[in-house]
């Protein structure tokens, strides 16, 4: 398991005194209020930032770091991605998981056949989309249901799903 989760990408700036507009990559935006400091990864450093100030606007956040007070100063940090150690994680319910968690796990049909390994995933705003891919690179789109992500097991790697007719 990763020690850091990412929670949002720093797309650009917003005005002149160093704030960064951040698309939130977390279900509850107002997560970011509890935060005192995050970790800002650009390409493969990380670097502690302290938050000064954080705002909402238009489904985006805006945060002002401690010594970042120019807008070319915030400009460095576009295409970064925040991130959080995960002791910050704000505790799932039962049923639910990080995406860097499924990142990379086995995806087993309910009849233990290898499908292949989840890729990436992605929310459609009605529920999330697993891709996974085979060792040929071909994708398979599960959609995030009940009905077809049967059993999630971290501990040995593995998804188990049921293929309902007409999926694949």
């Amino acid at each position: 398991m990763q020690k850091r989760l990412e929670i949002g990408q720093i797309i650009n700036t917003f005005g002149i005194k160093g704030e960064v507009k951040v698309f939130p990559l977390t279900d509850n935006i107002n997560r970011f209020d509890d935060l005192e400091k995050v970790y800002i990864k650009a390409k493969k450093d990380s670097k502690l930032y302290y938050i000064e100030s954080i705002k909402y606007h238009k489904n985006m956040v805006l945060i002002k770091f401690k010594d970042i007070n120019t807008v070319e100063q915030a400009e460095l940090l576009r295409n970064s991605y925040i991130e959080i150690d995960r002791e910050q994680a704000i505790p799932l319910k039962e049923g639910e998981y990080f995406i860097a968690d499924l990142i990379g796990l086995d995806v087993y049909t309910d009849e233990d056949k290898l499908i292949g390994k989840v890729d990436d995933i992605y929310n459609t705003g009605a529920n999330d989309i697993y891709v996974v891919k085979d060792e040929l690179g071909k994708q398979t789109l599960l959609p995030g249901i009940k009905d077809v992500i049967k059993k999630v097991d971290l501990n040995e790697g593995k998804i188990f799903v049921h293929l309902i007719p007409g999926l694949i």
